[in-house]
């Protein structure tokens, strides 16, 4: 009797343990179904886990390691399946899925937040001068290009001159639009001080979408021109295809329209409610602190969000890309790294 009972025990306990347990490992494979805006969501949540940030060039070494010998066989005993997709995790985190190469941490998608909120805190400063509206504006797509160029897909080589010709489009539309409509609301004569500060918090979001575009757009432009790789089922090349090209840059475009609306919307909402209360104009120097929480806030919130729209990894059907790829694989559909 007391054998059956251990014997149950036992068989609960790795039942258990069976269904905590990682899903089966899948190299180059997402952890999480890419079909659902759910699944893209937890996958993106590791792409930009600030903890890779921390990982040190022997995990690394050890991570892409443990990838080579499961991809030839020669995988150790015991390794399990939740060391396979740490692995994995951080090899994506750090390394271009295209080149191989370690990105520069500012502009790794797992560096966006924590580089990029001091800019969003700067970006929502009240009363800016033109000075000031024109250096965060300048400095937040400097940042933008950065991690546009970073994580293009790199399947096409792309000149110097392409990345200058994007950055100076995106800065120049950024700041021209910043500093047009701060000086229409300036001139507003309708508006009470207070509505207009109000406004004026508000002003970064057309601007920063418009110039994410244009960003996007002139930096990848290349992309149009020659096309990108398309990949079958089995990860082998098909071709190059610029249609492909048109659905991965107008995917990454939609992406930075709504990336900044939490960011550059919500924070200015919830400042102008706190600001009311009796702590923070009792104390006015806990302004820029509290307003740096919500904007980590709402940047933690948003990046996700935005990134899930579309997988990385974009599927398209064969039929709808250009003749030439249809007739080179008998796949119905084939996939492209869209970029982030």
């Amino acid at each position: 009797m007391a054998d059956t009972a251990t014997t149950a025990s036992a068989a609960a306990a790795s039942a258990a343990n069976a269904s905590a347990d990682a899903p089966p490992f899948q190299l180059g494979k997402p952890r999480f179904q890419q079909t659902s805006f759910y699944g893209r969501f937890r996958h993106f949540l590791d792409i930009i886990d600030p903890r890779t940030l921390f990982v040190t060039e022997r995990r690394l070494r050890e991570a892409v390691q443990l990838l080579e010998d499961y991809k030839h066989g020669t995988l150790r005993p015991g390794v399990t399946n939740e060391q396979l997709w740490s692995a994995q995790k951080i090899k994506q985190a750090i390394l271009h899925p295209d080149t191989n190469e370690k990105i520069f941490m500012p502009f790794r998608m797992s560096g966006y937040i924590p580089f990029g909120t001091p800019i969003v805190v700067g970006l929502l400063l009240p009363n800016q001068t033109l000075a000031s509206t024109v250096f965060w504006q300048w400095l937040n797509q400097s940042h933008n290009a950065c991690v546009n160029y970073a994580n293009r897909n790199a399947t096409k080589p792309s000149p110097a001159s392409k990345f200058i010709q994007g950055y100076l489009g995106a800065v120049i539309s950024a700041v021209s639009i910043a500093v047009g409509l701060n000086v229409l609301v300036q001139k507003a004569n309708k508006f009470t001080p207070a509505t207009r500060l109000l406004v004026q918090r508000f002003v970064p979001f057309p601007a920063v979408a418009s110039a994410n575009i244009c960003n996007v757009v002139l930096m990848r432009y290349g992309e149009l021109e020659e096309g990108i790789d398309v990949l079958d089922g089995d990860g082998n090349l098909v071709g190059s295809s610029k249609i492909a090209a048109r659905h991965a840059l107008l995917e990454t475009a939609l992406t930075r329209v709504v990336l900044p609306m939490p960011i550059l919307v919500l924070p200015p909402i919830v400042m102008s409610m706190l600001e009311k209360t009796a702590l923070l104009q009792a104390r006015p120097r806990l302004l820029l602190p509290v307003q740096s929480l919500v904007c980590l806030a709402a940047f933690g919130l948003a990046l996700p969000l935005a990134i899930s729209l579309f997988p990385q990894m974009s599927e398209i059907e064969t039929s709808q890309l250009e003749p030439e790829i249809a007739q080179a694989t008998s796949s119905r559909t084939v996939v492209y790294n869209k970029g982030l």
